[in-house]
């Protein structure tokens, strides 16, 4: 998990999160740690971790493939009802703030004045599929 602050970002679908690339390398590090060993770019554990620790282009190409097919949830404190808590889709931003569109800021009583949000991926099938 993590958390920063939230602001706007208006090219973004309603579906979608701006999520920055030092959040989203940690939280999705063992996909990419499997996905360089499965396209032999590393041989093991160790050398994809310094593969990561180099920021090495590969790393931001299988990043993208892996970030396609899993939400991310976000939650922003206090969650008082369902709204509080909602999926979306990632897409790597610059940056250290999350991105979201103006639009889903009501539900999370949300707004862009320093507003801080708590990112969470599910890990099992089931709970990917419950948060789609």
């Amino acid at each position: 998990s993590g958390r920063s602050v939230i602001v706007v970002g208006p090219l973004l679908s309603l579906h979608q999160c701006g999520l920055p690339r030092e959040i989203a390398i940690e939280l999705f590090q063992t996909f990419v740690i499997r996905g360089l060993i499965r396209q032999d770019v590393a041989s093991n554990t160790g050398i994809a971790k310094s593969k990561i620790r180099k920021k090495e282009p590969i790393v931001w190409e299988i990043l993208q493939e892996v970030m396609q097919g899993h939400p991310v949830l976000l939650n922003r404190a206090p969650t008082l009802h369902r709204l509080g808590i909602q999926a979306f889709q990632p897409i790597l931003v610059e940056g250290r703030a999350i991105c979201l569109h103006p639009l889903v800021c009501k539900g999370f009583n949300a707004d862009f004045d320093g507003d801080q949000m708590a990112v969470h991926v599910p890990l099992s099938l089931e709970a990917q599929a419950e948060a789609r």
